[in-house]
């Protein structure tokens, strides 16, 4: 299979079953921005892959399949109204990341003020993917015909990038950076 086609270059491309709308269609941007997310997180993943904690081969398998959740929320939406997708999101994917999230938390700090997004690489790059997944959240909004379990899976997506973030600081020993509001 060759990597172009050339059937994109005059603004449009493929959704799943062929059918061609423009590449700015809201349908694109929403999975367009899931894998952009996706991309983020495996940015995040490769600032870990250095780092020695007990739980990184925990969070490395959490993540490869939090990573193909997402690709199947990916092509969900890019799969036509009235049409079947094979990859198919699942309540027991919100279930799993909820799960996750609940175990992880238990383990941190509880947050009584916002924090500002940082720390270790990794949880800096899983600060950024959490707000690529609430866009793509937006932008699925407007998205007629997929499956409603795409935005419950999303919204609750980005918690766990959140927790996630948090979560790998506290495995590597760096404090949450608090919120100081600046003064008048």
């Amino acid at each position: 299979m060759r990597i172009y086609t050339r059937s994109g270059d005059k603004g449009t491309t493929s959704l799943v079953y062929g059918a061609r709308v423009p590449k700015n269609d809201p349908r694109v941007e929403a999975y367009g921005t899931c894998d952009e997310a996706n991309s983020m997180i495996g940015l995040a993943l490769a600032f870990l892959h250095s780092e020695h904690f007990p739980e990184k081969e925990e969070v490395e398998q959490i993540f490869s399949r939090v990573q193909t959740m997402l690709f199947h929320a990916g092509a969900e939406l890019s799969t036509p109204p009235g049409k079947e997708v094979q990859w198919k999101l699942k309540q027991e994917y919100i279930d799993e990341l909820e799960t996750v999230i609940d175990k992880w938390d238990a383990q941190l700090e509880l947050l009584k003020m916002f924090i500002l997004p940082g720390g270790h690489p990794a949880a800096a790059a899983m600060h950024a993917a959490r707000t690529v997944v609430r866009r793509a959240e937006r932008c699925s909004v407007s998205v007629g015909g997929v499956n409603p379990l795409v935005l419950p899976f999303l919204n609750r997506l980005s918690d766990f990038l959140f927790v996630a973030a948090r979560f790998i600081n506290h495995c590597l020993g760096i404090k949450d950076q608090p919120l100081h509001p600046l003064g008048d």
